[in-house]
């Protein structure tokens, strides 16, 4: 229905569609055809290392990043909204409390690379 699941309470999720500023990260701003938006972007998650796409759909796209060291593994999704010309975001941690931003860092990565 194009909106991604809520961020959990604890500080180690980010996500585009938040009222929590807690958990708020802006979305990829794109122009164009959102079809195109969203190939972009997948095409840009496979180069990444430790990113494997999971799920890959007409507006929605999951991926999991795993962590070098540790080993662990994020949920990272995006769903494009047509009518904003953005492509919304989600990166969740799975286990623990705290990532120390690597969430957000992830993600603020992800839409630099895809701004260039």
């Amino acid at each position: 229905n194009g909106q991604l699941a809520d961020c959990p309470d604890s500080p180690n999720c980010v996500l585009s569609q938040s009222t929590d500023p807690r958990h708020t990260i802006s979305p990829i701003k794109y122009e164009g055809d959102p079809h195109e938006a969203l190939r972009k972007l997948r095409e840009l998650l496979v180069t990444m290392p430790g990113m494997q796409l999971v799920t890959t759909k007409e507006t929605y796209l999951h991926a999991v990043a795993t962590s070098p060291l540790f080993r662990f593994r994020d949920d990272v999704e995006f769903v494009v909204d047509p009518d904003a010309s953005v492509i919304h975001c989600r990166s969740a941690s799975r286990v623990g409390y705290s990532d120390i931003e690597a969430n957000r860092q992830r993600l603020e990565a992800i839409r630099h690379a895809y701004s260039r």
